[in-house]
C-alpha cells in the first residue's frame, strides 16, 4: 500500500540529530519542526535534551502511531505534537528550526514553500542532502563510524546559488562510500 511518500525511512543517527539541533542553536522556547519525522527521534530529543517545543509531520500511519506512543511514554504531550499528513501541505510558518533528512530532489521542491512561509532568521538543518538552489551558511561533518555525515545549515532568507548545468548537485554511491558535490565545485567523500 502506498501513502504517497516522497522519501524512504532511514533514521538519522543520534549523534547526528544532536549536532543538527546544536548547530541550529535549539534551546528552551525554540519551535522545531521535523518534516518526515520517521520514528520521532529528532522531535523527542529536541524536547527532552534541548527544552524545545517540537512538531513532527509524518504521513506513514505505522510510523505516526510509533511516534504517538513514544510521545506518551516519554510524557512529552505538552512539548511534542505530531501532525499526521503530507509535509508539503503543512504550514511551517511557526518554526524557528526545520530539521530535515529528505532527498535533494524533495528539498528542491520545498524551496519555494520555505521561502514564502519561514520567517527571517528561521533555520533549516538538513542531514546529508543540500538545497540545490541555496548556499549553506555552514556545513559540518559528523563522524558516526563507519560513516561521515554532512549537516547543512541555512538561515532564512537563504543565499541563492547560481543555477546552471555545472551547478547541479550529484551523489553517487559505491558500496558504503558516497561521493557528492557539484560539477566544477567541491566534492565530498564519505567513508
Amino acid at each position: 500500500m502506498s501513502f504517497g511518500l516522497d522519501v524512504p525511512f532511514v533514521p538519522t543517527p543520534e549523534p547526528v540529530v544532536r549536532k543538527m539541533l546544536e548547530l541550529a542553536g535549539v534551546t528552551k522556547g525554540t519551535v522545531v519542526y521535523d518534516l518526515g519525522a520517521g520514528d520521532g527521534r529528532i522531535i523527542i530529543m529536541a524536547a527532552k535534551e534541548f527544552g524545545a517545543t517540537a512538531v513532527g509531520v509524518e504521513a506513514h500511519p505505522g510510523r505516526a502511531e510509533l511516534i504517538e506512543k513514544r510521545i506518551e511514554e516519554e510524557n512529552l504531550k505538552d512539548k511534542v505534537t505530531l501532525i499526521r499528513g503530507d509535509f508539503f501541505k503543512v504550514d511551517v510558518s511557526k518554526a524557528d528550526v526545520l530539521a530535515l533528512y529528505l532527498l535533494t530532489s524533495v528539498d528542491q521542491r520545498l524551496e519555494p514553500k520555505f521561502e514564502s512561509e519561514l520567517k527571517p532568521g528561521a533555520k533549516i538543518v538538513s542531514h546529508d542532502f543540500p538545497f540545490p538552489g541555496w548556499i549553506p551558511d555552514k556545513v559540518v561533518e559528523v563522524k558516526d563510524s563507519p560513516f561521515t555525515h554532512q549537516i547543512y545549515l541555512y538561515v532564512m532568507p537563504p543565499k541563492k546559488a547560481k543555477r546552471g548545468l555545472a551547478d547541479e548537485p550529484f551523489r553517487a554511491f559505491f558500496g558504503y562510500k558516497a561521493i557528492g558535490g557539484s560539477v566544477g565545485a567541491e566534492l565530498h567523500l564519505k567513508r
